[in-house]
């Protein structure tokens, strides 16, 4: 988290994910393939396809509790106590933040990971965080 990583990462990305998407989908289009799936295996990543389109076949339901959960006088928030790195006041307003807390359990259940879909083509978003930042810089 000091070095400025999301949970499960081991260096830095190339942030170059919705270019890769957007040649995907035109490769996918010539195939007439209408639909690709999404598992993401932690918080940040369901929150990025949200970001690319994908929406929720299943999980939404938990991402929205997520979110409310993050909001202020949330159960999630006030776990937010300093208790641990991970736990720190102020992580509830970024998705890389968040995404540590939930990797530290600060939730009541596990995480599960939800299944999102692509649309190819869609363009519509499904946001359960809205105008979430990814992170702030220090």
């Amino acid at each position: 988290m000091k070095a400025g990583l999301a949970p499960g990462q081991v260096k830095r990305g190339l942030r170059k994910f919705p270019e890769i998407m957007d040649i995907l989908e035109s490769f996918l289009t010539l195939l007439n393939i209408q639909l690709v799936y999404g598992f993401p295996y932690a918080y940040h990543n369901a929150i990025e396809l949200e970001r690319m389109g994908y929406f929720y076949g299943t999980g939404k339901e938990l991402m929205v509790e997520i979110d409310q959960g993050f909001q202020p006088g949330g159960i999630l928030f006030k776990r937010l106590d300093g208790s641990t790195p991970f736990r720190q006041p102020g992580m509830e307003k970024t998705i890389r933040g968040r995404s540590w807390a939930i990797h530290d359990e600060i939730m009541d259940k596990p995480w599960i990971c939800p299944m999102m879909i692509k649309m190819i083509g869609r363009k519509e978003r499904d946001y359960t965080f809205p105008d979430a930042i990814y992170f702030h810089p220090q």
